[in-house]
């Protein structure tokens, strides 16, 4: 990490803003508030932009970046922006194509950061899941080796700065970590995290290949109820994360967000709240102490996993 602590070093020399701000929304939020919620974010100080193709808004987030940019708010090389190939373009065939049409969507010359979504493959085609006449899933059959060698073309080409995974465990990360003539390692692997599911030894693992563990989810799980069990706790409301924010005179969602920083993974924030916005940005100040965390880990405090 970076004297100021606002950055990391990834392992092909870039650095990474270790807070970035999600961009994700259910279906039932309108494209037009991806666009003033991402403005608004990157006024509130977030340098780091995290979207994907999945997420069908990537025309608006674009078209933030380029506004803020125009307005002499950020320069490009300021913002960090981070897009996802998506499961119907693993061919490799189809990798560079998929990263051409974000960039066109996004009217920007190259992304800073391109990652495999998820290590599954379906069939390719524009839905972004194909399902068959009785609604099951189609999959297709893909070597992810083959996929992340078209990746690391995408580099050399200047489309990206820097390729990585998203969803991947140990085993799919060794299988590319391990590719016969492997040019460029992952520099990431982005993955739900949070205080109930902490991914200790992946984070372990990830740190011993020099790895970064990007956390997705850090203020508990999307409430999508084809996802998640509606009845499950809300992780802001644990007792013992109350208790904690309460005795530091914080919020619960910053000490999520810290306890992540300070073991060493980034942390995406996703929130169309702007109070929230906001706020989350503030994890990167000093009114959250450094020492928070470790206050925190000597006073015995443990969450329940």
């Amino acid at each position: 990490m970076d004297p100021k602590g606002q950055t990391v070093k990834l392992n092909d020399g870039h650095y990474i803003p270790v807070l970035g701000f999600g961009t994700f929304a259910p279906l039932e939020v309108t494209k037009s508030e991806a666009l003033e919620v991402t403005k608004f974010a990157i006024e509130a100080g977030f340098r780091h932009i995290d979207c994907a193709h999945l997420y069908q808004n990537e025309e608006q987030v674009g078209q933030a970046i380029r506004s803020k940019i125009a307005d002499g708010t950020v320069k490009r090389e300021d913002i960090f922006y981070t897009s996802k190939l998506w499961s119907t373009s693993l061919r490799p065939e189809l990798v560079r194509p998929a990263l051409e049409k974000s960039l066109k969507n996004l009217q920007l010359d190259y992304v800073d950061l391109y990652i495999i979504h998820f290590p599954v493959a379906l069939k390719p085609g524009e839905a972004l899941l194909p399902t068959d006449e009785n609604g099951k899933t189609i999959f297709d059959s893909v070597d992810l080796c083959r996929t992340w060698e078209a990746l690391e073309k995408c580099k050399d080409a200047g489309l990206t700065k820097s390729i990585g995974v998203s969803n991947f465990n140990h085993k799919q990360l060794e299988k590319i970590l391990n590719k016969p003539g492997l040019k460029y390692k992952p520099v990431c692997n982005q993955v739900e995290c949070h205080p109930y599911l902490n991914q200790s030894k992946l984070l372990e693992f990830c740190k011993s290949h020099d790895i970064v563990l990007v956390a997705y989810g850090a203020l508990g799980s999307q409430r999508i109820k084809e996802w998640v069990n509606p009845n499950l706790p809300f992780l802001l409301e644990d007792p013992v994360l109350s208790a904690i924010a309460q005795k530091h005179k914080q919020t619960p969602a910053l000490v999520a967000l810290r306890y992540q920083i300070q073991r060493g993974v980034v942390v995406l924030a996703k929130s169309y709240n702007k109070k929230r916005i906001k706020e989350n940005i503030q994890v990167m100040s000093g009114a959250v102490g450094r020492g928070l965390l470790r206050n925190i880990l000597h006073e015995g405090y443990s969450l329940s996993n």
